[in-house]
């Protein structure tokens, strides 16, 4: 199971997922989640053109074929799912062998840390984690 939300961080995972079920033959399923955007006391207008879950679906159908090719795109499950990036992370790794994540973080020294997701992802999850972080954070 890997998360995806297209930053370079979670392409990488994706990547490192991908080989690794290829090492072991079996499927990656990859989880694009999506959710429409709230701040506490305030609702945040959506434009009535913008489709959030055909956004997060490029963004996925993105992030694969970036990783691999149309040869071997069938050794990954894609799906989008609507909800917050942690609790739809934890729901989808019921059940799973992994779950890989790519950390953002943050820049310079505190670039050590793990990002929210990531933090708490590590924290809950149902099965082991593996942070993957992109070379230049």
């Amino acid at each position: 199971m890997v998360g995806v939300d297209g930053s370079p961080s979670s392409i990488d995972a994706l990547r490192w997922a991908v080989d690794q079920a290829r090492a072991r033959d079996v499927v990656v399923e990859a989880v694009t989640a999506w959710q429409y955007p709230v701040a506490t006391g305030w609702t945040v207008p959506v434009v009535a053109y913008e489709n959030l879950a055909d956004s997060a679906r490029k963004v996925l159908d993105e992030a694969v074929a970036e990783v691999t090719d149309a040869e071997h795109r069938d050794g990954i499950r894609a799906q989008v799912v609507e909800g917050g990036a942690v609790s739809c992370l934890l729901d989808a790794a019921r059940g799973a062998d992994l779950l890989v994540v790519g950390s953002r973080g943050h820049g310079g020294f505190t670039g050590a840390l793990l990002g929210s997701v990531s933090q708490h992802c590590v924290q809950h999850a149902p099965c082991p984690v593996v942070v993957v972080r992109h070379p230049n954070d």
